[in-house]
């Protein structure tokens, strides 16, 4: 199984009827701003501990369990809402930064969200890292009707118990589970993540750390114009990380690009773009020695 490096430790935060699980590596350290790593869908902040094993500065690093997902727990709810994320990161912020700017991470959904609260929020932000959070295909006033109508559907499906997650019977069919999703994830960090992905039932079987909550559709559809609105009023200076493997056919075959994409990112005003060689959109698990280097060149600039 992979060896950490670098211990964290797990703190509980009151936010918003929550309670907010967070990985936390070292210490505060005047003078330099927090490393704040938020993960994506079906993800935990544990996610992040092959980089931070990788990072050659000692840093500040802080990464929470959304809402729904983890050890974060809270009110039981039958589907999830975008701003909420954006709302829980201002009072993270509050918590573990006060006044100063932090260095901001995220991944996937995560990437989404820290594109947008930087929109909202310039001021608290020192560096943006978007890995791999694309937003999705542009949407029509017309694709209300059905959208609002697939969620209703797929809320009583909830309530049927037809959006469950799968479990498992011990913590390595969990690890093959991760490795099946994603060939280039090594057994051994597969092994160590599968037990904070997942944990046992008093029977024993492995439960994803995942509220199928999440599985349902967002009731609102996305607005670009909005969205290029956040990203216009960005002020940190913002890098953008692709993985070489094209996300795109996976997630939208023939409904988005990643020249899409790239168009919108013009809207931000201090940006850059690289893509990581050999890996997929975790390319936090395939390559987080690369990754780990990409950032902090970026964060010392």
């Amino acid at each position: 199984m992979y060896q950490a490096l670098r211990n964290f430790r797990s703190e509980y935060i009151p936010v918003r009827q929550h309670s907010y699980h967070v990985y936390v590596w070292g210490e505060p350290r005047p003078g330099v701003a927090p490393l704040v790593m938020v993960h994506g869908w079906m993800d935990v902040g544990a996610s992040y501990q092959f980089v931070v094993d990788a990072l050659q500065d000692d840093r500040h690093v802080i990464a929470p369990d959304w809402r729904g997902f983890g050890l974060t727990t809270g009110p039981a709810v039958d589907n999830y809402w975008f701003p909420d994320y954006l709302a829980d990161l201002d009072i993270l912020l509050d918590h573990y930064a006060g006044d100063t700017p932090v260095d901001l991470i995220g991944h996937s959904m995560g990437g989404n969200v820290v594109m947008q609260y930087a929109g909202i929020r310039p001021e608290r932000i020192r560096r943006l890292v978007n890995l791999e959070g694309f937003g999705g295909p542009q949407t029509r006033a017309a694709q209300a009707p059905s959208r609002y109508a697939r969620w209703m559907d797929e809320l009583k499906a909830f309530h049927r118990g037809d959006k469950a997650l799968s479990s498992y019977p011990d913590a390595d069919s969990v690890a093959r589970r991760l490795m099946k999703t994603n060939p280039r994830l090594a057994p051994g960090q597969a092994a160590w993540l599968a037990r904070h992905w997942a944990r046992p039932d008093a029977e024993g079987r492995w439960h994803i750390l995942g509220d199928p909550a999440h599985k349902i559709v967002f009731a609102q559809l996305t607005r670009l114009d909005e969205v290029l609105a956040l990203y216009q009023r960005i002020t940190a200076p913002t890098l953008a990380v692709d993985a070489a493997d094209d996300t795109f056919v996976r997630y939208w075959p023939g409904q988005y690009t990643l020249a899409e994409f790239h168009e919108r990112l013009k809207q931000v005003p201090n940006v850059r773009t690289t893509t990581l060689a050999e890996a997929g959109h975790m390319l936090h698990h395939d390559q987080p020695a690369a990754l780990a280097r990409l950032i902090e060149d970026f964060l010392r600039m």
